[in-house]
């Protein structure tokens, strides 16, 4: 092959690329300067102002279309830097009411690179955040004086009840974290922070659009570009329409005051969540305005922990509320049956040692034991378990107990709609090799019989257990929205999930906790006219036991399932079952009568902390 051919080839080539480069570059500026306005927009955008036009966050209902959150009308205060100039400061702060100090603090800050990392003297910052129109209204009287600064409307959550703080949760300013991961987002935006406000947070924000305005060689302003031909409307969020019930949220967190604990109520065919009390809360007012971070100062200082949502990152020792769930397992495994019967002498005695129980009749089988709450009977049912010859051994027997009391909505997280929600804890035969170096048997974790020991659950598990057996054998994955306006809940907040226990056992479960409040433990909530079924819970505690009762009503067709629990509450008589109780009466009737009115208030006065109750 000659060199002038291999030299003519490469010159076709090379000649062939170089008219392609060309080519490329003249259909991009085509595209550029004549095919689009928007691109012509972005070359020549100096000319030009977008201002960024806020769409207004969805409202939040509850079941019963009351309206708990909506929006008021607030704004910015904004400012190019660079067109900052021979102002008279002492006039601006005045206006704003803030001092030299703040205003030169501001301005400082604000070209932080690391606080605000898309800092630029030539683009529009936030200089303050969430005024009221009345705090505006000077500011913008003046505005003429004060050149590079500006307002922009934005608004400002507003809540119609005292409640459900922790359900509802918050908004706030952007952090760096979600301005990297979430490109909606700019320096300044708002965005849920906490509960449903987090959660939902895709659907509430809706969609941000854009004005494009025309400025003349000195910046000012002159009007919409265009005729608004390239402005994108704002799109509005979504309304939520919570499975909440306010009134009885309101009388949850009112039964609830003063002492520290925990409320769930689900609607078992549905799994809505009807009331989430977590005790102490807070007004959800407090964290909107200018006032929020000194308030969630305040908040997260308190010993109390009122920011934390107990009834789904709590997680306690279920007590005795835990036997029915036991019941169940040993139940379906052929462990007793219903006739079985163990005799009880004050307790359950075992290697020396005695875990006691209170007076009853003995023996007792399933149904009774299950009225009485009795240590002893539940303590025979769990070692019969575990060392049941057709396990072959207790690492076998643990696993299988483990997957029932999984299957029953223990040891993961149930998925609830809100974030942070624990796990709670369910051992397994790993765990106890471990703690126990390989040597251990029924006796050795004997607490688990009662809902001791190692096992903790947080009380939205329990008040799903309640759920649970008033559907004699199911659950749908326990959630707070019932509804996101123009779509649909996740499928699994439709799904029924099966534990895998025959619902005939369930029904002797049912006829137990029934049998419990006409004559056992949880006879202080017995309402006429209404068959609640219902189990007492005394968790033992380094201090005075905490105070639980779970149940639902009415025991056919159930429309509330329930789990109370009061932190050095005592037995689970003394304040979980009368709360329990009133609120089942509230849900169902529509109304509490004189007397459990009476009853209520007197409860609302009772103040616990730690064990110290004042009457």
């Amino acid at each position: 092959m000659s060199k002038d051919y291999t030299y003519e080839k490469r010159r076709f080539i090379i000649g062939g690329i170089a008219i392609l480069i060309v080519l490329l570059y003249v259909l991009r500026l085509l595209g550029l300067q004549v095919m689009t306005d928007e691109y012509k927009l972005n070359a020549i955008n100096n000319a030009f102002f977008n201002q960024v036009q806020y769409p207004a966050r969805g409202s939040i209902y509850d079941r019963n279309k009351h309206l708990l959150v909506f929006n008021l009308l607030a704004y910015d205060i904004t400012v190019i830097p660079h067109e900052v100039e021979n102002i008279d400061t002492l006039d601006l702060c005045q206006t704003l009411g803030i001092t030299k100090e703040q205003f030169i603090k501001r301005m400082i800050d604000m070209q932080d690179l690391d606080r605000n990392p898309g800092y630029s003297k030539y683009t529009t910052q936030i200089f303050m955040t969430q005024l009221t129109p009345e705090e505006v209204s000077p500011f913008i009287e003046k505005l003429f004086k004060f050149r590079g600064f500006g307002t922009q409307e934005r608004s400002v959550r507003q809540y119609s009840y005292n409640a459900a703080g922790q359900i509802l949760g918050d908004i706030g300013e952007a952090s760096m974290n979600n301005l990297e991961s979430d490109s909606y987002y700019s320096r300044g935006d708002y965005i849920g922070k906490q509960g449903i406000e987090k959660s939902y947070e895709k659907y509430l924000r809706g969609r941000k659009g854009i004005k494009v305005l025309l400025r003349d060689a000195h910046g000012k302003i002159k009007g919409s570009y265009l005729h608004g031909r390239l402005d994108k409307r704002a799109i509005p969020g979504r309304n939520l329409t919570l499975s909440l019930d306010i009134n009885l949220q309101m009388l949850g967190e009112r039964l609830m005051r003063n002492k520290i604990g925990s409320i769930v109520a689900i609607d078992p065919s549905t799994g809505e969540i009807l009331c989430m009390v977590s005790s102490p809360s807070y007004n959800p007012q407090m964290l909107v305005g200018r006032m929020r971070g000194k308030n969630q100062h305040a908040l997260q200082n308190d010993w109390r922990k009122p920011l934390l949502n107990r009834s789904i990152m709590g997680i306690y020792p279920p007590g005795s509320t835990f036997k029915a769930a036991q019941a169940l397992a040993c139940l379906q495994e052929g462990v007793i049956v219903p006739s079985t019967s163990f005799a009880c002498h004050h307790g359950f005695f075992y290697a020396g040692r005695h875990l006691g129980c209170h007076g009853h009749a003995s023996p007792l089988n399933l149904i009774p034991a299950i009225g009485t709450s009795c240590n002893t009977y539940f303590c025979y049912s769990f070692l019969r378990f575990i060392n049941n010859s057709r396990f072959h051994s207790p690492e076998n027997a643990i696993t299988t107990w483990k997957d029932h009391m999984v299957d029953m909505g223990f040891g993961y997280k149930l998925g609830v709609d809100l974030p942070g929600e624990k796990r709670g804890m369910i051992p397994n035969a790993k765990y106890y090799d471990k703690a126990y170096r390989g040597h251990w048997n029924g006796y050795t974790i004997i607490s688990d019989a009662i809902g001791q020991g190692e096992i903790l659950a947080t009380p939205l598990q329990v008040a799903n257990l309640a759920a649970t057996i008033a559907n004699r054998g199911f659950y749908i994955t326990p959630h707070i929205v019932k509804n996101i306006q123009g779509t649909s809940l996740e499928p699994k907040y439709y799904t029924k999930k099966y534990t895998g226990i025959e619902k005939r056992y369930y029904q002797d479960v049912v006829l137990g906790m029934r049998n419990a409040v006409l004559k056992g433990t949880c006879r202080p909530g017995n309402i006429p006219g209404i068959e609640i079924c219902g189990k007492t819970g005394t968790a033992q505690n380094h201090g005075i036991d905490h105070s639980a009762f779970m149940g639902f009503a009415p025991m056919n067709n159930p429309k509330i399932a329930i789990l109370v629990y009061v932190e050095n509450g005592g037995w689970g008589a003394d304040y979980g079952v009368p709360i329990g109780a009133l609120l089942m009466e509230q849900y169902i009737n529509g109304k509490l009568s004189p007397r459990s009115a009476e009853r209520a208030e007197a409860m609302s006065n009772k103040v616990i902390y730690y064990g110290y109750e004042e009457r």
